[in-house]
């Protein structure tokens, strides 16, 4: 014998059961339509899998579960996806929600299942993942993904005692005393999958009301056999919500922010383990659900099976649902239910009861009074709250005071408006105020987030100052280092007035412009070029008068143009002739120089070239704002300050006989020799360039064969292009040279 719990609070309001049990369990036609929302139970919408056209079988997986907190959808029936769009659903705020249509084909035509009845054989992982992907979701009312609440065991708490919520305290709800009634074998099995799932708990207990009679006397047998224990006490609202049935059965009180699983107790609405027998048994997902539909608005109030998805309106007219002259249809009992918008709205998971009172029934609320400090719902609370305090500070929003009198753990039972003599809507007024302190719940994380962003970015930035700081002060350093060391070595330049400053820049810029040999030849060759081909197209024009004859003045113009062309192209090729002739003394006369300078001289002008280029790389970073290009720099100044460095060492270890230039006559006679032989040398003739350009086009061309870069094949085809242009020119100077 199970001992009983007294729990505080609670009422008796008048059950009214008996007018939906009346007719037994009873069937809806299949709807032409069916509206399944993707968010139905807690946590995250469900993802589609189908798209609008696809057909669907019954049974068939249309929606996925979104992260750990959701639950999977099915298909209620075969047929057609029509739209994936928002629709009204249930709710208090009459807020519309993605919903997938699907059109009925009434063949009823189902997917593979795949169900056993060794459900023992399986690991506990296993037919949680069965549960999982059939969607169930708590059936008593919340909607939680069960597959959830079942994970206790395998997040390593130790669960010693399962209950089975079979209370339904809430009046005029009977699915579940119904389901008792029509399915006790399928509950029993379902009581002992849980139990395999959870590692068979020390106790396994089913809570019911003593009103419920018949349902116990239908239970008891299919128990004799099992651990399970069939547990009554005496009826009171509201028995059923989980707290109180665990302090009912257990004696336990769960505290405050806590789940039962953190003190070993794992509680399950009956319906879900029916829902659970179906899945793992029969391989069934959750599609459909025994709904209530009773009030003396509807004519025949019965209990239904009715699949998921099912507008509610057409659930009603089964039943002679009456709207004339009647209050709103509610969804869930009278306690906790709420009134619809939108009869529109499909049937969901959580959908236990449709009541459509009559005016007589369910009058309309009185109009709220004062409180008067009777303290009726202090009395009536069953998680022994302080209502009337609450009131005060939800209607003054102190939400510091809400918190510290437990406003969470009020169930919103309705038991403290159900006596209250004000007729104040207490329920409301603690929903407001949780909704206030959720939301300042979210606002307080963000302000939070941003402030730490705020706070990371100024550190960042405060560090980043400091780090460029840090390095203009090397540099600085460096710099003045750099200079001592050069000013206490000698080697430093001179003060620069600001007029010597711009006589370097001009010259400085002068020689920028000054173009190198190769380029001055280049261009000498040009214009020699440049006035063959106008001498030779001028002649042309000339020779072109034997077949259309000109006049005495043009013939006489052409002869002056030719003479003036072979005038300039004299010059030109006198000029190349000079640069060659200039050229070859120049590089002869360096030759020597630098052969026959002393090692001093050769030190100095090294110095000097190091000087120079050091200068221009310190006058780069002067001006210079990129790091990185700064960085780059001040790597390269630092190598030439070191070579700068060694050659005034050279320079102060060198001796008298240093200072000399080289008197070797051996050094001297040789160099000679070579000047002599590379004076010697005869200058390429037109012929030798156009073999030299051909041989060089086709080694190019022969390489351009092995070549698998397109980069590097890309450069030789310009390279090629670049080639065949001056082997044409050269086989053009080639004729105009021949007689």
């Amino acid at each position: 014998m199970i001992k009983i719990y007294e729990i505080p609070g609670g009422i008796h309001p008048p059950e009214n059961k008996q007018q939906s049990l009346q007719r037994g369990l009873g069937a809806l036609p299949l709807p032409q339509q069916l509206i399944v929302p993707l968010n139905q139970h807690s946590g995250a919408p469900a993802t589609p899998r189908v798209a609008v056209g696809d057909n669907v079988l019954k049974g068939q997986k249309i929606a996925a579960a979104t992260g750990r907190v959701s639950a999977t959808l099915h298909a209620p029936t075969s047929g057609t996806v029509t739209a994936i769009s928002p629709q009204p659903v249930a709710h208090p705020s009459g807020m519309t929600t993605p919903c997938i249509i699907i059109a009925s084909d009434g063949k009823e035509q189902w997917v593979d299942r795949q169900g056993t009845t060794d459900f023992a054989s399986q690991s506990p992982k296993q037919l949680l993942t069965t549960i999982r992907e059939a969607g169930i979701a708590g059936m008593g009312g919340a909607g939680f993904p069960t597959d959830i609440k079942l994970s206790a065991s395998e997040n390593g708490q130790t669960i010693d005692t399962l209950i089975i919520n079979a209370t339904e305290c809430e009046p005029y709800i009977t699915a579940d005393h119904q389901l008792m009634l029509s399915y006790p074998q399928q509950i029993v099995t379902g009581i002992q999958i849980l139990a395999h799932i959870l590692g068979q708990p020390q106790r396994i207990l089913i809570g019911i009301e003593d009103n419920k009679a018949d349902a116990y006397d239908v239970l008891e047998p299919y128990l004799a056999d099992t651990s399970i224990q069939l547990v009554e006490f005496p009826t009171k609202y509201p028995s059923g919500g989980e707290k109180q049935l665990i302090q009912i059965l257990t004696g336990k009180e769960l505290p405050n922010g806590r789940l039962p699983a953190d003190i070993g107790i794992v509680c399950q609405n009956i319906g879900t383990a029916h829902a659970v027998y179906r899945a793992v048994v029969e391989g069934t997902p959750l599609i459909s659900r025994i709904t209530t539909v009773t009030g003396d608005a509807c004519r025949e109030p019965q209990n239904l099976e009715v699949l998921i998805g099912t507008p509610i309106e057409q659930v009603l007219a089964h039943c002679g649902y009456q709207s004339e002259g009647n209050q709103p249809v509610v969804m869930g009992g009278p306690m906790m239910g709420f009134a619809l918008h939108d009869l529109t709205a499909p049937v969901v998971k959580t959908t236990n009861c449709l009541l459509a009172p009559s005016s007589t029934e369910m009058p309309p609320p009185q109009p709220a009074q004062p409180c008067i400090r009777c303290g009726m719902c202090s009395e009536a609370c069953p998680a022994g709250l302080l209502p009337q305090q609450l009131l005060w500070y939800a209607q003054s929003r102190n939400h510091q005071r809400l918190q510290a009198h437990n406003l969470f753990d009020c169930i919103e039972c309705g038991a403290c408006a159900y006596v209250c003599p004000s007729h104040i809507p207490l329920v409301q007024h603690y929903r407001a105020a949780k909704s206030e302190l959720r939301q300042a719940a979210r606002d307080k994380i963000k302000s939070d987030r941003a402030r730490e962003r705020f706070e990371f970015n100024k550190l960042r930035k405060q560090q980043a100052e400091a780090e460029k700081a840090a390095k203009r002060e090397a540099r600085r350093l460096a710099s003045e280092q750099a200079k001592a060391a050069i000013a206490e070595q000698g080697g430093g330049a001179a003060p620069k007035n600001a007029a010597s400053d711009v006589v370097q820049a001009a010259l400085q810029k002068v020689a920028a412009k000054q173009a190198s040999p190769e380029q001055q030849r280049a261009k000498l060759e040009r214009s020699v070029n440049s006035a063959e081909n106008r001498l030779q197209r001028l002649e042309s024009k000339l020779a072109a008068g034997d077949d259309t004859p000109l006049s005495d003045e043009q013939i006489a113009g052409y002869q002056a143009q030719i003479e003036s062309a072979r005038l300039k192209l004299s010059e030109a090729q006198q000029k190349l002739a000079e640069f060659e002739q200039t050229q070859g003394a120049s590089q002869e006369q360096k030759v020597m120089a630098k052969v026959l300078a002393s090692p001093k001289e050769t030190l100095d002008k090294k110095v000097a070239s190091l000087e120079k280029r050091l200068a221009g790389i310190e006058e780069k970073l002067a001006n210079c704002d990129d790091d990185d290009l700064r960085q780059a720099l001040e790597n390269s100044a630092n190598k030439f300050r070191s070579k700068l460095q060694d050659a005034r060492q050279e320079i102060a270890q060198l001796g008298s006989e240093d200072q000399q230039p080289v008197s070797d006559p051996a050094t001297i006679t040789a160099a000679q020799q070579v000047v002599s032989r590379s004076a010697a040398k005869a200058p390429v003739t037109p012929q030798q360039q156009v073999e030299r350009l051909q041989n060089r086009i086709a080694k190019a061309e022969q390489r351009l064969t092995s070549l698998t870069d397109p980069v590097q094949v890309d450069a030789l085809n310009t390279s090629l292009a670049n080639l065949k242009q001056k082997l044409a020119d050269a086989k053009k100077a080639l004729e105009n040279t021949q007689p």
